[in-house]
């Protein structure tokens, strides 16, 4: 009976690593926002709410995020274990072999491609897009120039605009001011994660602040960034954006927000400090989210 008990306990424990390794090498909360962006965006858009298809773009999207993380991983993996913040990860501490994390990837490009041709070809492309473009273009660049983070911002910026995509087979001004909207919004928030992280990045090699250092340049260009932002968040208000429009109380509501962000920004700039950064790229997270509920429940008030 003792050894029944603690064969069970073992496969338990086992299964337990399995799942957190695999949450870990697809970034489980990254891809879970991303999802939460595409859904915004499907909610968006002028079309009857439909289950299946929010199934499938919930499942192709996490598989597409899932698998452009689990190529990161495997392409990054001698880096990553430089660094404090990633030597844990599945691949570069050696849990996980290069062979079993490519078949993950390989099987969740494959899975959300077929989930998302199922929506539409547009929706697909636009993902099989978004890998290309972190694996391929925006990984190999993190090492050579910090404009690595301007690439970076396209596919990151494809989620938001990725859901409209999804519910109407079209691509037009409306899913290009949502894409505008969180491209925008990447530079703030990953040049303020960049600061907090820079000396842990630079065991790496990686160059992520646009000037390569924590100095007023690199502060300038984050509250440069931020006014784009707000600007191009409430641009549905004047209607000239087609079917996306937002009414004049929510537009007020996610300006102020954005005044919150740029506040934090402001700071960066007076204090230049990992203190600061860290508020702003918290108030980077918070803006994204409830920006993207505020366009939702204006919609269907």
């Amino acid at each position: 009976m003792f050894m029944k008990m603690a064969v069970t306990t073992a496969n338990s424990t086992s299964w337990v690593a399995v799942f957190s390794d695999f949450k870990e090498i697809t970034k489980v909360r990254l891809a879970v926002s991303v999802v939460f962006s595409s859904l915004a965006g499907y909610l968006l858009a002028p079309t009857a709410f439909d289950l299946i298809s929010i199934s499938l773009l919930a499942f192709g999207g996490y598989c597409m995020v899932g698998a452009s993380n689990a190529y990161n991983q495997v392409i990054e993996r001698d880096l990553d274990a430089l660094m404090n913040r990633t030597k844990n990860r599945p691949v570069a501490s050696g849990r996980m072999s290069v062979s079993k994390a490519m078949i993950i990837a390989v099987t969740l490009t494959v899975l959300g491609l077929v989930a998302l041709y199922y929506l539409n070809a547009k929706t697909a492309m636009f993902g099989a897009l978004s890998i290309f473009l972190y694996t391929s273009v925006y990984t190999p660049l993190k090492t050579i120039t910090p404009l690595a983070v301007f690439v970076g911002a396209f596919p990151g910026a494809i989620p938001f605009m990725l859901g409209w995509v999804a519910a109407t087979n079209e691509f037009g001004i409306e899913p290009g001011t949502l894409f505008m909207i969180q491209f925008f919004w990447q530079f703030p928030h990953f040049w303020a994660l960049g600061w907090m992280l820079d000396e842990d990045y630079a065991k790496g090699g990686f160059k992520m602040l646009p000037t390569g250092k924590k100095d007023k340049g690199t502060a300038l260009q984050i509250i440069m960034y931020t006014i784009w932002m707000m600007l191009i968040s409430v641009v549905p208000v004047f209607g000239i954006t087609g079917q996306l429009s937002l009414s004049v109380p929510a537009a007020i509501i996610v300006f102020i927000m954005g005044l919150v962000m740029l506040f934090f920004a402001f700071k960066l700039y007076e204090k230049r400090d990992n203190v600061a950064a860290k508020k702003l790229m918290l108030a980077s997270v918070s803006y994204i989210t409830l920006m993207q509920i505020v366009y939702v429940i204006d919609k269907f008030i």
